[in-house]
């Protein structure tokens, strides 16, 4: 499959990937003992008391496993640079042991900027689901190469 540049892309275009990846509370635990030591990502007991309900994954964790769903299922076939940041996350619903993640993208917008010969932006939104539904949004807009 050809990679895709900067010209494939539309507003309102949307790719649904397949890969999916299913979270573990070994894998929450791990990262929030190096990252983000908070109870509610630690502690199964201590998660129970606070406002969440039980133990659920960062924030900061959701967004690494909805980056390596987007790479792996669509991201590394294009010429993607890098990107401009995330311009909106809004983490809506924990994500917790057992959760099947997947994500689904829609093309915002696109422009070329004067100062970057060559490559253009293409602002996109993620919406990452576990099997219940939508759990987490960011908007971004990856760098990617033109063709001309």
């Amino acid at each position: 499959m050809p990679l895709l540049h900067f010209e494939d892309f539309a507003p309102g275009q949307t790719f649904a990937l397949e890969n999916r990846h299913t979270v573990t509370k070994d894998e929450i635990i791990a990262f929030a003992r190096a990252y983000d030591r908070q109870a509610h990502h630690l502690d199964e007991e201590a998660a129970a008391q606070t406002i969440v309900g039980g133990l659920c994954a960062s924030g900061w964790q959701v967004c690494a496993f909805a980056m390596r769903l987007m790479v792996d299922g669509f991201l590394a076939n294009t010429t993607a640079q890098g990107a401009t940041g995330v311009e909106e996350c809004r983490w809506l619903k924990p994500v917790r042991p057992g959760d099947v993640l997947r994500v689904e993208a829609e093309v915002l917008a696109v422009s070329v900027p004067q100062s970057l010969p060559g490559v253009g932006f293409v602002k996109l939104r993620w919406d990452l689901f576990n099997q219940d539904g939508l759990v987490t949004q960011m908007v971004s807009a990856p760098i990617l190469r033109r063709r001309t």
